[in-house]
C-alpha cells in the first residue's frame, strides 16, 4: 500500500509554523509497511482542500490528514470529506454529548460553535478523541479508476494526533493490507568526501529498483547514506540491510565514522573515552561551535576539559605569549600562528589532544579557495591542514568544525 499525507492549515503555509506532524506520521506508517510517497500541505480554503483531496484519493490506497477539524469558520476539513465523497454531513449525538461533557469537567458552558465537531460525512465512522473537542474521522471514498481509498483526518493537535493514531488509526491500517510488513530504515553518516565522490565509491548501491534501496543525503558537509527494507519484522529488515551495510563500510572505509543520529563530535568522545585520553579547543573561525558541539557530546564525561573562543588580536597575542610576533609575520590566518595557538593551548591545558581552528582569511569572502588552516596538537608535535570554504558561506562554520573533529578522529583511528 501506499500513503499521502495532507497537512492543513494557514499557519503551515504561511511558514509561521514547521509542519511536524507530517514526519511523525510518515515514519509511524512506515512502521506499519505503508510506503509514504506523497506529502501534501494546504491552506485554509475550500476549493484547495477539495482538490488536494480528490488527487489524494485517486493515487493513494490510504490518506492521513491532519488539522482543519476545530470548531472555528476556517476548520474545513469535516465539509472537504463530505463534498469529496458526496455525501451529506450528519449530527452524531453520542459525539455532541462528548463535547459536552469535556466542557463541563472544566466547569464551562460549551459554545454553540463547537456543535460542528459533531458533524460527520454520512457512512463514516468516528475516531474517538479521548483528550480533545475534535473528533476524527475514517472513511472509505471510491475511486474513479475502482476500488477504495481509506481516509483518516485527525486533529492537528499533536499530543491528540499521536494517541488518536496509535489508538485507532495504526490498528485499522493493519487490518487492511493482508499482510503486515514494516519498512525500516538505517543511516550510515559519513565525513571527508563530496556527496558525487562517495557515490561513485558504492558501486550499484544508489540504483533505482534496488532492494534494499540506498539513497544518500548532505546537509552541512555531513553525508547520510539511508538503507531502505521492508520486510514481515523488523528483525527481518535488519538482516535484509546487513550486506549493503557492510558493503559500504568496505568500500567507503574511515569516511564512516557512525550510525543513526551520531555526529562527528560524538564519534571523538568514544575514541578519547577508549583510549583515555583529554582534549581541549581554541577557537577563532568556528566561534565556539567545537567546544559546544563537543561539550553536549561528553556530557557527563571527563575527556573534554573545554575551550576558548578568541574574538579578539588582543587576546590572540595573549595566547602566543612569546610566538606573537608570528601574527605580525604571517597573518592570523597563517598555518604558524594556528599551529602556535595550538602548541600554546596544549602548555596552558596539559590536554593530550588540542585542536586549534583560525580564522577565515580576509580574502575569502571573495575568494572561497582561500584555504583557513586548522592544527592539532600532541606530545610528538603540531599537525596542521588547510581547507578550502567552497559552497555557500553559510556552510563554512560547519564544515570548518567537522574538518577539524575528522582529524582528531582519524589520528586516534591511526589513520594518519
Amino acid at each position: 500500500m501506499i500513503a499521502e499525507v495532507i497537512s492543513i492549515g494557514d499557519e503551515l503555509t504561511s511558514g509561521q509554523r514547521l509542519d511536524t506532524n507530517s514526519q511523525w506520521l510518515s515514519e509511524r506508517l512506515g512502521e506499519l509497511g505503508v510506503r509514504v510517497l506523497y506529502h501534501t500541505t494546504v491552506a485554509d480554503d475550500l476549493a484547495a482542500n477539495v482538490a488536494v483531496f480528490r488527487a489524494a484519493v485517486d493515487r493513494a490506497d490510504v490518506v492521513v490528514a491532519s488539522g482543519g477539524l476545530g470548531p472555528t469558520a476556517d476548520d474545513l476539513t469535516r465539509d472537504v470529506l463530505a463534498e469529496v465523497a458526496g455525501r451529506e454531513l450528519v449530527l452524531d449525538e453520542s459525539s455532541l454529548e462528548h463535547i459536552r461533557q469535556l466542557f463541563a469537567r472544566h466547569k464551562r458552558d460549551m459554545p454553540e460553535r463547537n456543535r460542528a465537531q459533531a458533524y460527520f460525512p454520512a457512512g463514516s465512522r468516528i475516531i474517538p478523541n479521548p483528550n480533545g473537542t475534535a473528533p476524527g474521522i475514517w472513511m472509505d471514498v471510491a475511486r474513479a479508476s475502482g476500488g477504495a481509498c481509506h481516509v483518516f483526518a485527525l486533529p492537528g493537535v499533536p499530543a491528540e494526533l499521536f494517541e488518536m493514531f496509535r489508538q485507532s488509526v495504526a490498528p485499522a491500517v493493519r487490518t487492511l493490507s493482508p499482510e503486515v510488513r514494516v519498512i525500516q530504515h538505517r543511516r550510515i553518516k559519513c565525513f571527508g568526501a563530496g556527496e558525487s565522490h562517495v557515490e561513485q565509491m558504492l558501486p550499484d548501491l544508489i540504483r533505482r529498483g534496488r532492494e534494499p534501496s540506498v539513497g544518500i543525503t548532505v546537509h552541512a558537509a555531513t553525508i547520510t547514506l539511508r538503507i531502505t527494507a521492508a520486510g514481515a519484522t523488523s528483525a527481518e529488515c535488519a538482516v535484509a540491510m546487513e550486506p549493503t551495510a557492510a558493503t559500504i563500510r568496505q568500500c567507503l572505509g574511515s569516511l564512516v565514522y557512525g550510525e543513526e543520529d551520531d555526529e562527528l563530535e560524538d564519534a571523538v568522545v568514544r575514541l578519547l573515552a577508549q583510549s583515555g585520553r583529554t582534549l581541549a579547543t581554541v577557537e577563532m573561525a568556528t566561534a565556539g561551535t567545537l567546544a559546544q558541539w563537543l561539550s553536549r557530546a561528553a556530557s557527563g564525561e571527563h575527556h573534554y576539559l573545554g575551550g576558548q573562543v578568541i574574538h579578539s588580536p588582543a587576546t590572540l597575542v595573549q595566547l602566543l605569549g612569546p610566538a606573537m610576533d608570528l601574527v605580525s609575520q604571517f597573518g592570523p590566518a597563517s598555518k604558524e600562528v594556528v599551529a602556535a595557538m595550538a602548541a600554546s593551548y596544549r602548555r596552558q591545558t596539559d590536554a593530550d589532544f588540542v585542536l586549534a581552528v583560525g580564522p577565515f582569511p580576509i580574502e575569502a569572502a571573495h575568494d572561497p579557495q582561500q584555504p583557513f588552516h586548522f592544527a592539532l596538537a600532541t606530545a610528538e608535535g603540531v599537525t596542521v591542514k588547510a581547507s578550502s570554504q567552497l559552497g555557500h558561506n553559510s556552510i563554512w562554520v560547519p564544515r570548518a568544525a567537522k574538518a577539524a573533529l575528522n582529524l582528531l578522529r582519524l589520528t586516534l583511528l591511526g589513520e594518519i
